[in-house]
C-alpha cells in the first residue's frame, strides 16, 4: 500500500539509531500506561473488569509498536525500492500516522503468504554467521530479511491494536429474568488526530436472545458503533443514537478513553507548556517524555417511556450533562478527566512553573524504579 504526502505535521524517522530510541520510548511508554490503569483500580476508579479491557489494548498498542519496530529496524540502512522510513505526526499526536496501522492491517492479511516464501530463521541466521565470518562483511541485507521475517511473525499472531477493533460484549451478570447486563468495548485508531481510542459501554438488554448470540442485532450493533467511533462526535451524541436505534438495548455509561497525544522535546513540536517544561528539565534519554489520557465519561441520569405505535412503548434514557458553567452542553458528558503521565524529573519542573490550565489535572508520576505515584 503506497503512502500518501506527507503534510507538514508529519515527519520521517530515517536513520536506525533515531527510530529505535522512538520504539524504545513508547515500550517504556505501555508499560508506565498498564501500571496507570493499576493505580485506577486501587482507587476505585475502574474495575477490574475495566483494567482487564484496557490492558488488552493497551498491549495491543504495544504489540503494534513491536511489529513497527522489526519493520523499521534497518531504517536509514538499507536502500532500494524495500526501504521505509516510519511517518509519524510530530504536531499532533507524537503517534505513527494512522497509514502506517492500515498499512499494517493489509500486510497482515498477507503474512502467511509472506512468512511461507522466506528463508526460516535458522537459515538466515546461518547465512549472516558465514557472512561475517567468512567475508568479514557486515550483513545488512540478511539482517534486513530477518527484521522483516519478525514483522511479519509478529503480524501472523494477531492481538495488535489495529485502525478498527471490533466489538466484544462481556456479560456482567442478570438482572432478573429479562434483563441481561453487558460490557460491551472496542476500539479505534482516530485518522484525524492519529491516536488510539477506547470505548466501553455498559449495556442493558431487554431483548428475547442474549445480544452476542442475536443473529440480527449484534451484527447491527456492532456496526453502528463503529461507524459512531468518531472523535469528533460527542459522547451524548454516540450514546442517544445507540439508544434511539435498538428499542431493547439500554446504554446505562458511556466511557471514551484518548491515549495520548505524547510530547517528547526529542520527537515532538508541539506548542504549550509541557513543551517548555520537557525542555527546562532536560531529563535525557529516555526520561524526556508526557503523555496525557483522557477519560470522557457519560451516565444516564433516569428512564423515560416513550410511546412505540399505537398501543406500546418503549425505554428511553436521559443523560447526565455535567452541570458547572455550561460546560455539559460543549462536552457532551456527565464528566471529563484529564490526566498526565510523566517521569520525575519532568514533573518536579511542572510543579515548579505551575502552569495555568494544569491545577486540576492528574498526574501520574513513573519513578526511576519505575513504580507509578499518583498526584493531583
Amino acid at each position: 500500500m503506497a503512502k500518501t504526502n506527507l503534510t507538514q505535521d508529519h515527519a520521517q524517522l530515517n536513520d536506525a539509531l533515531t527510530a529505535r530510541r522512538y520504539f524504545a520510548k513508547f515500550d517504556a511508554i505501555t508499560t508506565h500506561m498498564a501500571r496507570v490503569a493499576g493505580a485506577m483500580e486501587s482507587e476505585g476508579k475502574l474495575s477490574k473488569a475495566d483494567v482487564a479491557i484496557l490492558g488488552r489494548y493497551i498491549l495491543g498498542i504495544s504489540r503494534t509498536f513491536s511489529a513497527l519496530s522489526n519493520k523499521y529496524l534497518l531504517t536509514g540502512r538499507i536502500s532500494g525500492p524495500m526501504a521505509g522510513v516510519l511517518d509519524f505526526d510530530r504536531v499532533e499526536s507524537g503517534f505513527p500516522v494512522a497509514q502506517e496501522l492500515m498499512t499494517m492491517a493489509n500486510d497482515a492479511h498477507q503474512a502467511e503468504r509472506h512468512l511461507r516464501n522466506m528463508p526460516a530463521k535458522s537459515e538466515i541466521k546461518d547465512d549472516m554467521i558465514r557472512k561475517i565470518v567468512g567475508d568479514l562483511e557486515i550483513p545488512t541485507k540478511l539482517q534486513f530479511a530477518m527484521s522483516q521475517r519478525l514483522y511479519y511473525e509478529e503480524l501472523q499472531k494477531g492481538e495488535l491494536f489495529w485502525p478498527q477493533n471490533d466489538p466484544e460484549a462481556l456479560w456482567m451478570g442478570n438482572d432478573g429474568d429479562s434483563r441481561r447486563r453487558y460490557l460491551v468495548h472496542w476500539a479505534v485508531y482516530d485518522s484525524q488526530v492519529n491516536l488510539p481510542v477506547i470505548y466501553l459501554m455498559e449495556v442493558e438488554d431487554t431483548g428475547s436472545t442474549a445480544l452476542p448470540k442475536d443473529q440480527r442485532r449484534w451484527p447491527e450493533a456492532q456496526a453502528h458503533l463503529m461507524a459512531q467511533s468518531l472523535g469528533g462526535l460527542k459522547l451524548v451524541t454516540v450514546a442517544k443514537g445507540f439508544d434511539e436505534d435498538f428499542d431493547d438495548l439500554h446504554p446505562k455509561r458511556l466511557r471514551r478513553f484518548h491515549v495520548g497525544p505524547m510530547y517528547s522535546s526529542a520527537f515532538t513540536r508541539q506548542t504549550g507548556p509541557l513543551r517548555e517544561v520537557l525542555e527546562e528539565a532536560d531529563a535525557g534519554m529516555g526520561q524526556d517524555w508526557a503523555l496525557a489520557w483522557t477519560m470522557e465519561e457519560l451516565e444516564s441520569e433516569r428512564v423515560i417511556e416513550e410511546k412505540s405505535g399505537w398501543f406500546g412503548s418503549v425505554e428511553r434514557e436521559i443523560f447526565a450533562l455535567d452541570p458547572f458553567s455550561g460546560h455539559g452542553a460543549d462536552t457532551g458528558a456527565t464528566r471529563v478527566e484529564r490526566a498526565i503521565i510523566l517521569p520525575q524529573k519532568p514533573y518536579q519542573v511542572l510543579e515548579e512553573k505551575k502552569p495555568r490550565g494544569f491545577r486540576h489535572i492528574r498526574k501520574f508520576v513513573v519513578s526511576p524504579q519505575g513504580r507509578v505515584l499518583s498526584y493531583r
